[in-house]
């Protein structure tokens, strides 16, 4: 690295890229290593609280500090709001941070990363200011129903935590991916993430925000981190690579380097967890289609039981069995229906002495047969979930799991936990604790995954969470639901690919539903092995068109798995 002066400015030089301090204007500028220009970065960003907007009003003089791993610019500035802000880029070699810092009190609602409400220069006017760009096109890692993971610079584009099958909220299969988008620029890629101490991740969504030429960042807080004094907001950092999945794994990488992340540890995983799996849920959809009544209602018992019998009639193997959707009386207490499983626990013995393991479905936050002091709810008082900040439903999600697994209840095995899109997100949201965002799906998830570990060390936990901050509370993640009608196999292997960077350690459920037509799901079927374990969620039929599998089907699941297997 290189730092140079002249007059005010300062310009650091790297084998990537050249930062330079503008003196008559708000902004740093971005250049690549042969001096094109990527973008025009906005300095003063806006962190706005919950009851205002924040203007910069003033702004000292650029400073910069060598040290021996890395040269740090600085600048700080007044604001409308807060006592002082502190806008800083740490720089090294490879790429660089951008971090702000506050000082004041307010309840944080948004921040403009890059962008931001602006008075102290009157020769430029005043309001809101943007970056200027240079990108050919933008990526997001997030598959959507539409399975486009490209965006235009003059467009937008998010990464959520949450989210429902209803217009523009239609990201909800990763709960959440890294949040990271990936920039073209004219020489190759350059990413921008979020990057944060661990206790510090409480926001929720991540917008890339543009327009003609220019662009901005926003990281959403709603309202539900207080700031007391200094409070340093999560750094955007900036890495540089040759392609949208390199940029992300190196986004993936820095947090792992300077230790905000945790990797789940590289144990021995048992082999039973490679097994392939047989999902009821497909089955049960099918019926659902043929008799026309909900598919919850067909977790059954005798019906799990007559699925297993006609995959192993045709000498269908799998290795693990998940009891899906709804095989508990109410979601929130997870306790066997005695209706639909009047011996859940003679189900699991079955499975085990038949040399197969049995996965519970669970369905994560919804509050049914939970206590409404035992729920997050919203300014009407309304439950919209089970609150893991409580002491007393920890208490109750930690006894629930000692019952599903342990061999004096019900023996299963481990988790497939489902529905983490509908996480509580928004303003007004009462929680017992001071936790917000992916924090609080983290909470939620090691909740379940310490206690499962503790009742059953090779308990299996598995998520549709590929978050490097969620690496260390899941064992397996699910690739999640199919989008008919796209290419199948073009989207499972973007899915599996960002899983695989985003989580490294855990293996990859590859799932099987729904699917277009039967055509579709041949092809996916050859395709599982190549991406993880093969999942398989239809015993006799396709349940979007009620086709029947024949026995070329059969076969085909059959040299499937047993490729599968071979490969160890």
């Amino acid at each position: 690295m290189q730092l140079s002066q002249e007059n005010r400015s300062y310009t650091l030089t790297t084998r990537l890229y050249t930062l330079t301090c503008a003196t008559d204007r708000p902004y740093m500028y971005l250049d690549d290593a042969d001096g094109n220009r990527l973008a025009d970065l906005f300095v003063m960003s806006s962190v706005n609280p919950a009851h205002g907007r924040d203007d910069t009003v003033r702004n000292s003089s650029w400073q910069a500090e060598e040290r021996p791993d890395e040269v740090v610019l600085s600048i700080q500035a007044d604001s409308s709001y807060w006592k002082s802000k502190s806008y800083r880029f740490r720089c090294w070699e490879d790429g660089f941070q951008y971090e702000i810092e506050v000082e004041g009190q307010g309840d944080l609602y948004e921040v403009n990363y890059f962008g931001g409400y602006y008075s102290a220069l009157p020769r430029w006017g005043s309001g809101f200011f943007w970056s200027g760009h240079r990108f050919e096109k933008g990526f997001n890692p997030e598959p959507t129903t539409d399975e486009n993971y490209y965006f235009l610079p003059g467009g937008g584009s998010a990464i959520d935590i949450s989210g429902v099958p209803l217009p523009g909220k239609a990201g909800w299969f990763f709960t959440p991916p890294p949040y990271c988008f990936g920039l073209k620029t004219p020489t190759g890629w350059m990413s921008m993430g979020i990057e944060a101490e661990a206790g510090q991740n409480r926001y929720t969504d991540y917008w890339y925000r543009g327009q003609q030429s220019g662009f901005c960042l926003l990281l959403s807080y709603e309202g539900h981190t207080s700031v007391k004094g200094r409070y340093l907001l999560p750094a955007v950092s900036v890495d540089f690579g040759q392609d949208e999945y390199d940029v992300l794994r190196q986004h993936v990488q820095t947090l792992q380097r300077r230790g905000y992340v945790q990797s789940a540890p590289a144990r021995q995983k048992p082999e039973w967890w490679y097994e392939p799996i047989f999902s009821g849920w497909g089955a049960q959809c099918y019926l659902s289609a043929a008799r026309g009544e909900p598919a919850p209602k067909y977790a059954q018992q005798s019906l799990y039981e007559g699925f297993i019998q006609t995959l192993t009639g045709h000498n269908i193997a799998p290795g693990i069995i998940v009891i899906d959707d709804k095989w508990q009386a109410c979601y929130g207490t997870n306790e066997a229906d005695p209706d639909k499983w009047p011996d859940m626990k003679g189900f699991v013995k079955a499975q085990h002495d038949a040399g197969r393991k049995v996965l519970l479905w669970l369905k994560a936050w919804d509050p049914e047969g939970v206590p409404l002091s035992e729920c997050i709810v919203n300014a009407g008082g309304l439950p919209l979930a089970f609150d893991p900040t409580n002491p007393a439903f920890e208490r109750r999600l930690r006894e629930q799991v000692q019952r599903m697994l342990c061999p004096d209840g019900y023996d299963a095995d481990g988790f497939k936990i489902d529905f983490t899109a509908r996480i509580p997100t928004g303003p007004h949201i009462h929680t017992y604790g001071d936790v917000w965002g992916l924090e609080l799906m983290k909470l939620y998830l090691k909740i379940i995954y310490e206690e499962a570990k503790r009742a059953k060390p090779d308990a299996l936990i598995m998520a549709h969470t590929p978050h490097p901050y969620l690496a260390d509370v899941v064992d397996m993640i699910r690739l999640n639901d199919i989008n008919t009608g796209k290419d199948v196999n073009n989207a499972m292997q973007h899915r599996a690919r960002v899983a695989r960077i985003a989580c490294p350690n855990a293996i990859i459920d590859t799932d099987n539903w729904p699917i277009t037509n039967r055509d579709a799901w041949r092809k996916y079927v050859r395709l599982q092995p190549e991406l993880g374990v093969p999942s398989l969620y239809y015993a006799s039929h396709i349940d979007t068109t009620q086709e029947p599998l024949d026995e070329d089907d059969y076969q085909l699941i059959r040299d499937a798995w047993a490729r599968h297997r071979r490969r160890g």
